[in-house]
């Protein structure tokens, strides 16, 4: 049984997503998709520091540098907090549109992968999966998503899990760590508004997958096959994305958004803030995206 979570940032953001533990800082990231912003965040003290952009700021991971790689609406940039300068990494998304990158994370292969998304109510399954790689390069490695979400792998970086937000479904890859490589793709769990839609996720060192149930206001915990271990009562209605953080990654952080109807708002004050608990198991390494 995990303890309950605690707000360590009430930021109240619209849609906050992304968190990432900064082990060299000691800090966690996590960034405002509607709001434009990145937030540093002291898991004792809260925010810290606060950068804005021009766009909508999707995901973020980490870099060799210390310098954040950073996915932007149609974009990938490399972003340095110390000096507030960014880099153009990708600009070579030819998507329609009504499209944006959504949904990324730092792989076992030192690569940037990350997902879009259609921005059209209708949701159509037009999306891709993308790996950034650090001398700019890109290339698809799976396509037909409606939202594209959920990346995680396993402690030994021979697994990975996707989602779809909108299929909505978790799906589980063999990963090759040395060249980024996915093969057998495989269906592991169908989900619905009830179960919770998967949102973000994160794995556990013992090759469990958590995912952010944003429908239902949980976490669910699966096995690799996709069963359900655990699922977590979280305090806002619309949890986001977990993150293992913390010295030992024995805490899990939690994003959330705002875009609630008006009752669970009132009910649930504190939506759009960061949550912290201790979790029942440590998570898995994170990644640094390399030559960069």
């Amino acid at each position: 049984m995990m303890e309950p979570f605690r707000c360590i940032a009430d930021l109240r953001g619209e849609l906050m997503e992304s968190p990432v533990w900064d082990d060299r800082r000691q800090t966690l990231f996590a960034c405002d998709i509607e709001g434009r912003r990145i937030y540093e965040i002291d898991l004792d003290r809260g925010p810290l520091r606060e950068w804005s952009f021009d766009s909508k700021v999707a995901s973020l991971g980490l870099t060799e540098s210390g310098r954040l790689v950073v996915a932007l609406s149609r974009e990938v940039v490399l972003f340095d907090p110390e000096t507030g300068s960014q880099e153009a990494l990708w600009s070579a998304f030819d998507e329609p549109a009504t499209s944006r990158l959504n949904d990324g994370k730092v792989g076992p292969d030192g690569a940037f992968w990350v997902g879009s998304m259609d921005g059209r109510p209708e949701r159509e399954p037009i999306s891709r999966l993308y790996r950034v790689t650090g001398d700019g390069n890109a290339s698809v490695k799976a396509d037909g998503f409606r939202i594209s979400n959920g990346l995680a792998w396993t402690a030994d970086g021979r697994t990975m899990f996707h989602t779809d937000s909108r299929g909505p479904w978790i799906d589980r890859y063999d990963f090759d760590p040395e060249t980024g490589g996915v093969s057998g793709r495989k269906r592991i769990r169908d989900l619905d508004e009830q179960s919770g839609r998967p949102d973000g996720g994160a794995c556990d060192a013992g090759g469990a997958y958590w995912s952010a149930g944003v429908s239902a206001g949980v976490l669910n915990r699966f096995d690799r096959d996709g069963n359900l271990l655990e699922k977590i009562p979280v305090p806002v209605p619309a949890p986001t994305m977990p993150c293992f953080c913390g010295p030992d990654l024995t805490l899990l952080a939690i994003t959330s958004h705002r875009q609630v109807p008006g009752a669970a708002l009132d009910a649930a004050p504190l939506s759009g803030g960061v949550f912290l608990a201790e979790a029942s198991v440590a998570g898995a390494a994170v990644h640094r995206m390399r030559g960069v």
